[in-house]
């Protein structure tokens, strides 16, 4: 290999910069194809959208059943072989799976396209402990945070062009979307360079690298295994947007597909602007903690106002609330991260990836049943609302707040015994 060789090349100033980017070009590829799902999803099985939505929630499932038993696994061969050959396939195979769904004649297809997805779906996990490489302690919050921005930006132009797009082929944004994963894959491999040292790697430990044995290994650190919990009722909760809201956007407003994209942009704008400019600061200002309970109290006031919103204009104001609350997941990577060491944080994060592709096996359902079940009642019945769903994910992130909470009394208490010792004389 040569010293130009991206395998070979220490990563500079601009390394963050790179796996951003690659972020960036990954969320606008998946974002594309939001607002076609459920127009696809009638296409294949003749339904209306109140039927069709529970299709919806069972390829959510299925990917994350994939995507559960993976994450470890590629966390830890990161930990292995490094950060660039795990994003290279997981960007590799996201275009395969796009082409299959594009490409689908019937529901199974559409299934086997979302399993092999899920798979191989550990771009942001690897990206995220790519970014703990290259960064130190005291800088991740503002990473993080720009790790979200970058999701936000996805969000802002994916959707966008996939409404457009949908307008004239509901399969169209799957072509487009498979290009620009393919786009990705040509910049990790021309460009990105590897993270993780050699002298930081692990050998690859197959009773750690499986999603239960990620979960033993840190339910012993209990610093850290409170947060992992928080993180996945948080996860269950946060399921109901990507599972429900293009098809809460049609039953409930009426949403044709560009409209339903416009909306998932106004989120990305609002997500972009908030991880870009707020989130590290509240970090740096505040520290995790407080940021990280903030962001969850922020996250179930606008679920709740999502419940309650009855008309469009109620929902856009309620996606700046929400997007404050975007402040939530960084503080929490940021704790984790931390407190965990260099050579093991492909696994952690591997281990948060499976908890949240855990909670994505059930939770996409549960969202779309309580949507259907409440969207399908008679109109003039007490019960019958398009918002049931958001109602139940803020219940839930509040209760998320509750092992938030107990994570951090247990990491006050260390440092504070910690500080005790070092100011206590030596005998």
């Amino acid at each position: 290999m040569t010293d130009a060789d991206p395998q070979t090349q220490k990563p500079g100033k601009n390394a963050f910069f790179f796996v951003v980017f690659a972020v960036i070009l990954n969320m606008l590829s998946f974002g594309i194809i939001m607002p076609v799902m459920p127009a696809l999803l009638e296409d294949i099985t003749g339904l209306g959208a109140a039927q069709s939505v529970v299709y919806g929630g069972w390829l959510s499932m299925t990917f994350a059943i994939a995507n559960f038993m993976a994450m470890p696994i590629l966390g830890g061969l990161s930990d292995r072989f490094g950060r660039r050959p795990v994003l290279l396939a997981s960007i590799g195979m996201l275009g395969i799976d796009l082409l299959i769904m594009g490409l689908a004649p019937t529901l199974s297809i559409l299934f086997l396209g979302r399993f092999l997805g899920g798979l191989f779906s550990g771009t942001y996990s690897v990206a995220n402990a790519y970014i703990a490489d290259v960064t130190e302690p005291e800088d991740r919050g503002r990473a993080f945070g720009m790790m979200g921005a970058a999701f936000g930006i996805g969000f802002i132009l994916g959707p966008v062009f996939g409404g457009l797009l949908g307008e004239v082929d509901p399969r169209l944004p799957f072509f487009v979307a498979a290009g620009i994963a393919g786009l990705n894959f040509l910049y990790g491999l021309f460009i990105l360079p590897e993270s993780l040292r050699k002298e930081d790697r692990r050998e690859f430990d197959l009773s750690r690298a499986n999603p239960f044995g990620a979960m033993v290994h840190f339910a012993k650190v209990p610093r850290v295994a409170w947060f992992i919990i928080a993180i996945g009722l948080f996860q269950i909760a946060h399921a109901v947007y990507p599972s429900t809201w293009n098809f809460h956007g049609e039953i409930r407003y009426d949403w044709s597909e560009f409209e339903i994209g416009l909306s998932l942009a106004a989120v990305g704008v609002g997500s972009a602007i908030s991880q870009a400019l707020l989130t590290g600061y509240l970090i740096k200002r505040f520290g995790p903690m407080r940021a990280g309970m903030f962001g969850l109290i922020a996250n179930a006031i606008a679920l709740f106002l999502f419940a309650a919103a009855g008309a469009p204009w109620m929902a856009y104001a309620v996606i700046f609330v929400s997007a404050i609350g975007g402040v939530a997941m960084p503080a929490i990577n940021t704790i984790t991260s931390t407190l965990t060491p260099r050579n093991a944080q492909g696994e952690l994060q591997g281990a948060q990836a499976s908890m949240m592709a855990f909670t994505l096996i059930f939770s996409p359902v549960l969202m779309t049943q309580t949507l259907k079940y409440f969207a399908n009642l008679p109109v003039d019945h007490p019960f019958h609302t398009g918002g049931a769903a958001f109602l139940l994910a803020g219940i839930i992130t509040a209760l998320a707040m509750i092992p938030f909470l107990i994570g951090a009394g247990i990491n006050r208490r260390e440092i504070a015994e910690a500080a005790a010792e070092e100011a206590t004389p030596a005998e």
